[in-house]
């Protein structure tokens, strides 16, 4: 092996949760901070969790409002098959007068 271009290795890394747990194990940083752990996840706890950390859950929730509101009020709009047939009768009119 060449000498000196391998990170320096630490053999007590700490792994700090978001939920409060903290796992000791070696690497090359110093710590690390992680959002789940084998303590909090769902897959390892068996408890619905939804793990969001930049905020797409609610983000879709307010879309998917926004989306019902917008499709409500469509309902008062006319199709387009309505508004072709409209457009239909006035060229009729103005090409019988």
């Amino acid at each position: 092996m060449k000498k000196e271009i391998h990170p320096q290795y630490n053999d007590t890394m700490v792994i700090t949760c978001s939920c409060g747990a903290t796992l000791t194990t070696g690497g090359t940083k110093d710590a690390l901070s992680v959002e789940t752990c084998s303590q909090c996840h769902p897959a390892y706890t068996g408890k619905k969790k939804i793990v969001d950390s930049t905020g797409r859950v609610e983000r879709f929730k307010k879309l998917a409002e926004k989306a019902q509101k917008t499709k409500k009020s469509r309902k008062d709009v006319k199709s387009k098959a309505e508004k072709n047939a409209a457009r239909a009768k006035k060229q009729e009119k103005k090409a019988a007068a």
